[in-house]
């Protein structure tokens, strides 16, 4: 029997339908994780953006000049800006970033300063361990002795080799630095002149352990900085050294913070350093929209100048520096906003020390704005010659409004009421009303991102 001519075609098409149908639907389904290989590449690229506008009046060393009297000299008016481009780069245990930067102020000669600010790999084992190369921003705990001063436009990053662990609760980093100018041909030991670290040599051994069962971690710290004598003298490099530690207990919601560091060694004349420092913080949160802290701080100082104030005569000699250097720490977040102390210094880089009681509140009214208030009050660590130890009392308030996760709009205002003690070692007149106001805009948008 045979069948027509379109009878035969349809059944051929549900025959090719039968056959075809399973491959075809199996090609437009996905395929399982494993058949396909993961995308190991992934590249971004951040846009990091800040301005930040100051009006300053009182508290730093002014000197008139004839065209204008100490109450004109005392004021500063400026705005700051701050552009990095991050890009980074990972791939399983591979990871590297590149950061250029330019900071200046605006109007400034020479249009700023234009350096990568990071530039770095880092590879990292299975197990635990990793090594990481190039210019980083180091950042320790509470960045009191180490961290990266993002405050400041410049900001702070090191070029070292970074060995570490980090696993089942602990971290143990070891940091390697050697800094060198250009001319190593004939001065391959000199880095006194011109030099991008204030060191010659650093190592570090950080070690940090996270309790399980408890809100509890402790860290502690050993640095090692060489520091190269004073070009008028034999060259020759002097190690300074700083042991200590700091513990964060956070049950609840309660944190409290301890940290103490003792300085040793000698300094860059050879001097012989005995300094030390102790911090203590409590905070608690009563809500998420509230929050109070209470502090103190203490650290060490020298009882005579080095070099004596305007009107004295002689020098003096210290057998042993006792004065507390904060080395390589965000100074701007502890000591007063203001920055009167251990950012900038007082007269001849004479430190008495201080002493920091403060107190602060925070409160978050509504989701995408926080407001808060301090107050400080700030004494010298030694009691000076012809001299009172307090040097005044500060206060401020900040606000921060969030319009989106990558734009926030700050502002701030201190008001300090230096005394005497303050005016005298700053050479800074009326310090009766030092007065700091600054308002920012920070736009960190990620602008590009990609895997494959």
């Amino acid at each position: 029997m045979h069948l027509p001519m379109c009878k035969l075609n349809n059944i051929r098409l549900w025959i090719l339908s039968a056959v075809l149908f399973p491959v075809l639907t199996s090609a437009a389904q996905p395929a399982d994780a494993d058949s396909i290989p993961p995308k190991e590449n992934e590249l971004t690229i951040e846009l990091q953006f800040l301005a930040r506008g100051e009006s300053r009046y009182g508290g730093l060393v002014a000197e008139a000049t004839d065209d204008e009297d100490e109450e004109v000299a005392a004021k500063s008016n400026f705005v700051q800006g701050r552009t990095r481009l991050p890009i980074n780069f990972r791939r399983d245990w591979l990871e590297a970033r590149v950061t250029p930067q330019h900071a200046g102020v605006w109007g400034q000669s020479g249009k700023g300063s234009f350096n990568l600010y990071e530039t770095w790999v880092r590879l990292t084992a299975p197990f635990g361990m990793f090594a990481q190369l190039g210019r980083v921003a180091l950042s320790y705990d509470d960045e009191r002795i180490i961290g990266s001063d993002d405050w400041a436009m410049a900001a702070q990053s090191h070029d070292v080799v970074r060995l570490g662990y980090e696993g089942h609760g602990h971290k143990a980093h070891v940091i390697l630095a050697y800094n060198q100018n250009t001319n190593v041909v004939t001065s391959g030991d000199t880095y006194y002149e011109n030099g991008a670290q204030p060191y010659k040599t650093m190592q570090d051994l950080w070690y940090h352990y996270d309790f399980s069962r408890i809100p509890l971690g402790a860290s502690l710290l050993f640095m090692n900085i060489g520091m190269q004598s004073a070009p008028d003298v034999p060259r020759r490099t002097w190690f300074q050294h700083l042991l200590g530690g700091y513990v964060s207990f956070a049950p609840s919601r309660w944190k409290t913070e301890f940290s103490y560091y003792h300085q040793f060694g000698k300094n860059e004349h050879g001097m012989k350093i005995d300094a030390w420092m102790a911090s203590a913080k409590a905070a608690f949160n009563p809500n998420a929209k509230l929050g109070f802290a209470v502090g103190f701080d203490y650290l060490s100082g020298d009882s005579k100048f080095a070099v004596p104030p305007r009107g004295g005569i002689g020098v003096i000699r210290h057998e042993v520096i006792k004065g507390f250097s904060t080395v390589y720490g965000s100074h701007h977040k502890f000591y007063g906003a203001m920055d009167f102390f251990y950012v900038s210094a007082y007269l001849n880089g004479f430190t008495p020390g201080l002493q920091n009681a403060y107190a602060t509140v925070v409160y978050k009214p509504i989701q995408k704005l926080t407001l808060s208030g301090g107050y400080h009050y700030l004494a010298t660590a030694t009691k000076l010659e012809d001299m009172a130890m307090s040097l005044g009392h500060e206060v401020e308030l900040q606000g921060r409004y969030s319009f989106s996760r990558d734009v926030n709009l700050s502002l701030g205002f201190s008001l300090m009421h230096g005394d005497e003690t303050m005016e005298r070692l700053k050479r800074s007149s009326n310090n009766n009303l030092l007065r700091w106001g600054w308002i920012s805009l920070s736009v960190t948008p990620r602008i590009f991102s990609t895997k494959w």
